[in-house]
C-alpha cells in the first residue's frame, strides 16, 4: 500500500490548523512547516501528533518546496492551514493512490467566505493539482498562487477541499495588501508594463464575476466577493504602475 505524507506550511494558524489536521488523520505522516508563529500553532501541531519543522519564511513557492522535501511518503498531499478535506475526498484518496497509474490528482475546491459557501462568481469550478507522487512534481516558481505540475495524465477526485481563507473582511484586506504587492513585483520581474487600459479592470472585473459568472446567485457574499476580486485586479495594476514610477 503506498504511503501518504501531508505537507502544510503555517504561520500563526492556531485557529484553522486543528480542522486541517483532523481532516487528514488517515495519512501516514503529517508535516507542519512553521515560519515563526507567535500564537499556539506549534502547540496545536504537536498535540495532533504532526511532525513540526521550523523554517524561516522563504516565499510561497520556496516554502512549499521545502515542505515537500521533508516528506517521506510515496505520495504528497499539499494543503494550506485554512484548508481541510471533505469526508468523501478523505475516503477517496487512499484508494486513488493505491490504483494510480499517473503521478498526480487535481482536487476540487469549495470556498466559504463572508458567512457563505460560494458556488458562483468563478468559485464553483476551482480545482488545483495538490496530490502527487513524491519526486515526480515540480513547482512553477511563482512568488504567489504557486502551482504544481506533473508530466503525464492527471485525474480529478470526488469530494472537495474546503477552503475558509477569511473569517472577516478585515482579514481579507490585510491579505489583499500583501498579495497585491507580491503580484505587482512578480509582474515587473517578468517584464510586464502598466497599461492605461488597466482603468477598466475594476468595473469589468466586477461585471464578469457578479453578472457573467453569476456571483449574484450567492447573495450579498457573492456581491462582496465580486467587488473585492475586482479591487484585487485593480490594485495589482496600480502597484505595478507605482513600481515603474518610484521603484
Amino acid at each position: 500500500m503506498p504511503t501518504l505524507s501531508v505537507a502544510i506550511v503555517a504561520c500563526d494558524e492556531e485557529r484553522d490548523l486543528p480542522r486541517c489536521l483532523d481532516s487528514v488523520r488517515f495519512a501516514d505522516e503529517r508535516i507542519v512547516v512553521d515560519s515563526g508563529s507567535r500564537d499556539r500553532t506549534r502547540e496545536v501541531a504537536a498535540a495532533a501528533g504532526a511532525r513540526l519543522v521550523d523554517q524561516p519564511w522563504l516565499g510561497y513557492g520556496a516554502q512549499k518546496a521545502f515542505a515537500f522535501a521533508q516528506a517521506t511518503g510515496d505520495w504528497i498531499l499539499s494543503l494550506d492551514a485554512d484548508e481541510a478535506l471533505s469526508p468523501d475526498l478523505a475516503a477517496a484518496i487512499p484508494e486513488a493512490i493505491s490504483r494510480a497509474r499517473g503521478d498526480g490528482f487535481r482536487l476540487r475546491f469549495r470556498s466559504r467566505m463572508f458567512g457563505r459557501t460560494l458556488r458562483f462568481g468563478g468559485f464553483g469550478h476551482e480545482s488545483h493539482l495538490r496530490l502527487f507522487r513524491r519526486g515526480r512534481a515540480r513547482g512553477d516558481g511563482r512568488a504567489i498562487h504557486e502551482g504544481i505540475t506533473v508530466d503525464g495524465p492527471v485525474a480529478t477526485l470526488p469530494g472537495h477541499v474546503l477552503h475558509e481563507p477569511y473569517a472577516t473582511l478585515s482579514e481579507y484586506l490585510v491579505k489583499l495588501e500583501r498579495y497585491s504587492t507580491l503580484a505587482a513585483r512578480e509582474r515587473r520581474a517578468a517584464g510586464r508594463r502598466f497599461s492605461p487600459l488597466a482603468a477598466a479592470r475594476l468595473p469589468w472585473g466586477f461585471f464578469r464575476r457578479y453578472v457573467l459568472w453569476l456571483g449574484l446567485l450567492d447573495g450579498y457574499a457573492g456581491y462582496l466577493a465580486a467587488s473585492l476580486g475586482a479591487l484585487s485586479d485593480f490594485l495589482k495594476d496600480a502597484k505595478l504602475q507605482e513600481l515603474e514610477r518610484v521603484g
